[in-house]
């Protein structure tokens, strides 16, 4: 038997360190009917504002871990964000894992920047972000079917792109957006790579 995806389910993957906006983010996804997949601090957040949001480790069937160190790196979760949605293997695959489809992907990283200039930390390597570059530029490969979103200034155009297209967004949009994923990602390395030379 073929299984087929309820055409009004759908899914956005959430996970910022930056929060701002995500109430007008949700509302209006909401609107939408996307349904929220999230990670820990950003789950609570949502579900603090009022909408339903199921925690990635309800997927995975496997908890945080090493203080939220590991959380999305996960086969599931990769699965649903690789698979090329027209090919008939990858797809019968995909069905039999009984994971959602996931469409958005919304991510910012941890800012590791900000920690440069103050000597006295520490801590400066736990902002290096591991798994959010990796949900990104695996959603941004597959840009013919997904959408990835890493600036929060970008959550209006991604919600203008949706009304214009009846709730989806359309390929030359998703492609910009992955663009703009890799040239963020490479220039966040770059600046972790130099960090390391120059300590």
């Amino acid at each position: 038997m073929v299984i087929t995806k309820n055409l009004n389910q759908k899914f956005a993957l959430i996970s910022v360190f930056d929060k701002g906006n995500l109430r007008y983010l949700c509302t209006n996804l909401k609107k939408y009917n996307y349904k929220f997949i999230s990670t820990g601090s950003t789950g609570n957040k949502i579900r603090g504002m009022g909408f339903k949001c199921k925690d990635i480790s309800k997927i995975t069937k496997f908890k945080e871990m090493l203080d939220g160190r590991v959380k999305t790196i996960n086969p599931l979760i990769y699965s649903s964000l690789l698979y090329k949605r027209e090919n008939e293997f990858h797809k019968k695959q995909f069905l039999s894992l009984k994971i959602p489809e996931i469409d958005i992907v919304i991510v910012n990283l941890y800012p590791f920047h900000k920690y440069l200039n103050n000597k006295g930390n520490n801590n400066i390597v736990d902002m290096i972000d591991i798994g959010g570059p990796s949900l990104l530029r695996a959603s941004a490969k597959n840009f013919k079917y997904i959408t990835p979103i890493i600036d929060k200034k970008d959550y209006k155009k991604l919600i203008s792109n949706l009304k214009k297209n009846d709730g989806k967004t359309d390929l030359s949009f998703r492609k910009k957006m992955a663009g703009k994923i890799y040239k963020a990602t490479s220039s966040y390395d770059k600046i972790i790579s130099n960090w390391f030379n120059d300590n």
